[in-house]
């Protein structure tokens, strides 16, 4: 039996099937996913930019839903101390 190219598999099933294809000599053709044209870094920054902007958004939502309300109290009093202090 020879051994092909590529890895073989971790799963005890699909590697038996592994093994079955490449004693009979039946090698599908391994799967090809379609090239993607590369990004320019202008455009890579702007998708970059919308992500962090999303995950942003809906992270405070989330988060002002789980927290108590002494603990919104305690983050809206630190909030304040600090912009009084960089008045002064």
């Amino acid at each position: 039996m020879t051994v092909g190219k590529g890895k073989r598999p971790r799963d005890p099933n699909q590697l038996a099937k592994w093994i079955v294809d490449q004693s009979t000599g039946d090698n599908p053709a391994p799967e090809t996913r379609p090239v993607k044209p590369p990004v320019s870094p202008a455009e890579l920054s702007q998708r970059m930019a919308a992500l962090g902007r999303r995950g942003g958004q809906i992270g405070g939502k989330r988060r002002l839903k789980t927290m108590t309300k002494a603990q919104r109290q305690r983050i809206a009093a630190k909030a304040a101390r600090a912009r009084w202090k960089k008045k002064s």
